[in-house]
């Protein structure tokens, strides 16, 4: 589903990544990392930290819909709508201070990401 597209603009960043299969677990992965650290600060009232997580978990979010290899069919687009969902989620919690928001987000995002490593391996 994931073409070379998201390895090449890694691969143009300087980054090193060894296939596009790990491209997109590190990509869950950093939703993940980023998500937890808006609950922190939305936790510790700091607001500006919070949308600055945010917002870093939305930019991968987004990344991931621009790499769907939309030619794959039904997976692609029920990819597209579940990170569109996310997206919308993260949107609310930074600007009604939802952490529930974060939370589920966060829910979905383990769970492809434990999908995705059962898939690949």
């Amino acid at each position: 589903m994931y073409g070379s597209a998201a390895h090449n603009t890694y691969a143009q960043n300087n980054i090193g990544v060894e296939s596009p299969q790990k491209l997109v677990e590190m990509l869950y992965e950093g939703v993940l990392r980023f998500n937890a650290q808006a609950k922190k600060a939305a936790k510790d009232g700091n607001i500006e930290k919070r949308l600055y997580w945010i917002n870093r978990s939305i930019d991968i979010i987004t990344e991931l819909i621009i790499t769907l290899d939309m030619k794959q069919g039904e997976i692609a687009a029920y990819l597209s709508g579940l990170y569109s969902y996310q997206i919308q989620l993260l949107s609310k919690a930074a600007a009604f201070d939802e952490i529930e928001n974060i939370d589920e987000c966060s829910t979905v995002f383990k769970g492809l990401l434990e999908a995705w490593r059962e898939e690949i391996r």
